[in-house]
């Protein structure tokens, strides 16, 4: 739990050097910064640094990789299908920003790597450690679903306004306890990747809107498109092919 919980801090403090602290997503000048922030902070910590921790505590015997949400393949695309349906029907019952298909292809490209981070490190890794590691007598997984999004929450506080505020993690906490319900029930992080990403696309898509700066979305993104397709790849070659190793019972 100690080496979940370390991963947490690292990939919150690298959240606020890179974004946060210097603001970087209230500066449209900082193009290279918001490059620099999402490659380290949630594709190499994010992603990699979880699977890192993942493959570590698997060699330990201390979490079965079905627990951090990687199972069959069959599942996955089970479980994927339905993140899309589900994630897309509250996206359309909040009252969609917008319907083109291509403003939602930018959208949903550029929130990935940070969703993906998300759910790794908050679910995947401190989420079913806590499930696995906890001596609660009752419950353990609900308390490790409550602790996954607090996390989550609390994790915004390293961002730009108006995200570093209580009102927003309070918010965002709440998002959190959806995400962890699809997590444990489904306990596969393909499908909860998609799902969370629904309800990142809604926000980043609303604030476009009152911005006025949706209509630069109409059109392809290919910067936005080529990072989301690494991230992919990343989770798929880095996380699964860490899963590989053979586990030492403790």
């Amino acid at each position: 739990m100690w080496l979940a919980l370390a991963l947490y801090g690292l990939w919150t403090g690298a959240t606020y050097a890179l974004e946060g602290g210097p603001r970087t997503f209230l500066r449209p000048e900082a193009a290279g910064l918001r490059v620099l922030y999402t490659a380290v902070a949630n594709m190499l910590i994010g992603v990699v640094g979880s699977g890192l921790v993942l493959r570590h505590l698997a060699r330990q015997g201390r979490l079965a990789p079905a627990a951090a949400g990687f199972g069959s393949g069959r599942r996955s695309a089970v479980t994927t299908a339905a993140g899309f349906v589900l994630g897309l029907t509250v996206y359309l019952l909040q009252g969609a920003p917008s319907l083109d298909p291509i403003v939602l292809l930018n959208g949903f490209a550029q929130v990935l790597p940070v969703s993906a981070a998300e759910v790794l490190v908050c679910w995947s890794v401190v989420g079913a450690a806590a499930g696995t590691s906890s001596r609660a007598r009752r419950a353990p997984t609900l308390l490790a679903a409550l602790l996954a999004s607090a996390l989550f929450g609390l994790y915004h506080l390293a961002h730009s306004p108006p995200f570093s505020t209580w009102t927003m993690v309070g918010g965002l906490t709440v998002v959190g306890l959806a995400t962890s319900v699809f997590f444990f029930v489904s306990r596969d992080v393909y499908g909860t990747i998609v799902f969370h990403n629904f309800l990142a696309l809604f926000g980043v898509l609303h604030a476009l809107l009152e911005a006025g700066a949706l209509a630069r979305y109409e059109a392809p993104q290919a910067p936005l498109l080529i990072t989301a397709t690494l991230a992919i790849g990343l989770i798929a070659a880095v996380l699964n092919g860490m899963f590989t190793c053979r586990t030492t019972p403790r």
